[in-house]
């Protein structure tokens, strides 16, 4: 269990180092909270530090990069991770210098995605010994989807990104959400024996570890630098044990929020005005339904971890 206890205890331990030095430079580099907040009780938020997310990446990196020596089926869950947190980075870091909540152009932004699921892409096609072959749940058969699983990865990959993206907006509530589902990929990835266990638990421990000041009231935010970089390690670590299949189920949450942000502004547009929800994405609509961020929190991270209880017993 040394693969396991060790990467997650030096990942959370590179966090909390790192907490106060990133904290009080990010607030005073005045790198804070711009968004545009329509419940009341979120207006305290702005000024809080944002972009915390780099902390996670630097403990995940260093820690997923140390075991990749032995474990080269390490490096691509690194690279999207790693690259879809620079992506949020530089987001993070125009909104920060604009004092705007808007940081890249949507079309730079996607164009960002399009480029790094493309180059994951290749790698598992034309370099990773890893099938894009699909496990089937709860009969531990593979199927072969031929030419479709190419446009699968990328629907995969950019609605896992974005989803993850869409729950980063209430305290701690992407990184237990992302925290559940870690830690349902750590059970799989040693149930199956797989070489990845010391990146996920490096994962966990990261994530573990921030979690300590992105609780309510959260002492810093991730950013898209977090949330990105968090959806890109769930639809990686997926591919990797080739179970993408699997994350409708244990990322259901991301679903849900980007899916309300789809047919919300689909129905605004058909109907010149009316709303499914109070707000989207999904959280602020219970929110604003009278529930508190706290309990939303509750609620979302339970449902995560019971889904997937639900899901390991389908492996």
């Amino acid at each position: 269990m040394l693969e396991v206890f060790l990467p997650m205890l030096i990942s959370f331990f590179i966090v909390v180092a790192l907490s106060p030095i990133c904290i009080p430079l990010l607030r005073r580099l005045k790198m804070g909270n711009t968004e545009r907040e329509y419940i009341k009780e979120h207006k305290a938020k702005n000024g809080t530090p944002s972009m915390g997310g780099i902390m996670i990446l630097i403990a995940f990196a260093v820690v997923g990069l140390f075991f990749a020596r032995t474990a080269p089926h390490i490096y691509p869950i690194v690279f999207l991770t790693v690259g879809f947190g620079v992506l949020g980075f530089v987001d993070d870091l125009l909104k920060a210098l604009k004092r705007s909540s808007d940081g890249l152009k949507a079309w730079q932004k996607m164009l960002g995605q399009i480029v790094l699921t493309t180059g994951f892409a290749v790698y598992m096609v034309k370099f990773s010994d890893v099938s894009l072959e699909l496990r089937i749940p709860a009969t531990g058969a593979f199927v072969d989807i031929s030419w479709l699983s190419v446009p699968l990865l990328f629907l995969a990959v950019l609605g896992t990104v974005n989803g993850a993206n869409f729950t980063d907006g209430l305290d701690g509530l992407a990184t237990s959400v992302t925290l559940a589902i870690a830690g349902f990929w750590g059970l799989v990835a040693i149930h199956l024996s797989s070489d990845i266990t010391p990146a996920i638990a490096a994962m966990i421990g990261a994530l573990f570890g921030f979690l300590m000041f992105n609780v309510h009231p959260a002492k810093i935010f991730m950013g898209d630098t977090g949330s990105l970089a968090l959806g890109a390690f769930v639809v990686s670590v997926a591919y990797t044990l080739q179970m993408p299949i699997f994350i409708i189920v244990v990322a259901l949450i991301y679903l849900a929020e980007v899916l309300s942000v789809i047919l919300q502004v689909g129905y605004f547009k058909m109907t010149g005005g009316k709303r499914i929800f109070r707000m989207a994405p999904i959280h602020h609509h219970y929110e604003l339904g009278g529930w508190s961020e706290v309990k939303v929190v509750a609620v979302f991270t339970t449902v995560t971890i019971f889904l997937c209880t639900f899901a390991y017993f389908l492996v």
